[in-house]
């Protein structure tokens, strides 16, 4: 081995895998998730369990049913076999809750916003064809005009 060649340090690599963009972009979302999750569970919990609640509980683990009984005890102590589906209910809830914060409030916003950046963009490109075709349509009437003097002139000796 040749005493000239460097080796890669490892700490530079792991600082260069830190620094990649989509590292920091995925603890960002990550963090961010986090505390949107706080703010989800907050709406269900407030808003919609005590809606739910105004027609029977708040909590929507009690509803259950029993699918082979007698349904008797909770934990290790239950007999029967017991379907919670307002497990299911209240985690399908907080996923259409989720689902619907997260398109209205950033997926639509976000995609109007690019769409004006694009439509912008092409009404841009749009006035800068315009704007050389212009431009070349007075250097073809310059060079057709130079031509119409130069013309006259080579006719007389």
């Amino acid at each position: 081995m040749s005493g000239n060649k460097k080796e890669p340090n490892i700490w530079q690599g792991f600082k260069s895998f830190l620094m990649r963009g989509n590292v920091v972009d995925l603890a960002v979302a990550v963090v961010i998730g986090a505390a949107f999750t706080n703010i989800v569970n907050s709406v269900v919990k407030g808003i919609i369990n005590p809606l739910v609640g105004a027609f029977g509980t708040q909590n929507l683990d009690s509803y259950s049913s029993c699918l082979k009984g007698p349904c008797t005890g909770t934990g290790d102590s239950a007999t029967g076999v017991r379907i919670l589906w307002g497990s299911v209910l209240g985690a399908t809830l907080t996923f259409l809750i989720t689902a619907a914060v997260v398109y209205f409030l950033m997926v639509l916003p976000m995609a109007k916003y690019l769409a004006r950046l694009e439509a912008r963009r092409k009404a841009r490109e749009g006035t800068h064809e315009v704007i050389e075709v212009t431009e070349l349509e007075v250097l073809k009437e310059i060079r057709d005009a130079l031509v119409a003097q130069r013309a006259p002139g080579r006719d007389q000796p």
